[in-house]
């Protein structure tokens, strides 16, 4: 099932928001399911880019345009060689999520507990909405 997912932070100053694919292999049931199947899912992916080396790195005009518009444009080298651990990972997430630290929407509706049920369908808009924390003092 392929669904669509945005990340907002609302900490940061751009506004552009990239909708990427995302591939799930398993339906879920509830968004706890679904948050462990995105992170797999990123898992691998990251610990595919982690494999693959190139000895001469270049962009294609496209591939500036597309970044310049997501705001960032770069080789996206990953120079960190650890393999990441999947289920300390999902464990990071699920923590998060309980902790405040991002919402999840699916379409216009807020899933707020791990247990909810989530109805997801092939084509559905997914929204993770990042907070982030501020410091400082009051004087």
């Amino acid at each position: 099932m392929r669904i669509y997912v945005t990340v907002k932070s609302l900490g940061k100053r751009k506004n552009a928001l990239t909708r990427e694919p995302l591939d799930i292999l398993q339906m879920p049931i509830t968004l706890r399911d679904f948050l462990t199947e995105v992170v797999k899912e990123n898992v691998r992916a990251f610990t595919e880019r982690q494999q693959q080396s190139s000895l001469l790195s270049y962009l294609t005009p496209e591939q500036v345009t597309e970044q310049g518009e997501a705001g960032k444009v770069g080789f996206r080298h990953i120079h960190d060689d650890r393999v990441p651990d999947e289920s300390s990972a999902i464990e990071a997430a699920l923590l998060a999520f309980e902790d405040g630290l991002y919402k999840v929407f699916i379409g216009e509706q807020e899933i707020e507990h791990l247990d909810d049920a989530v109805q997801l369908s092939d084509g559905d808009d997914v929204a993770f909405i990042r907070f982030t924390m501020l410091a400082g003092s009051l004087w």
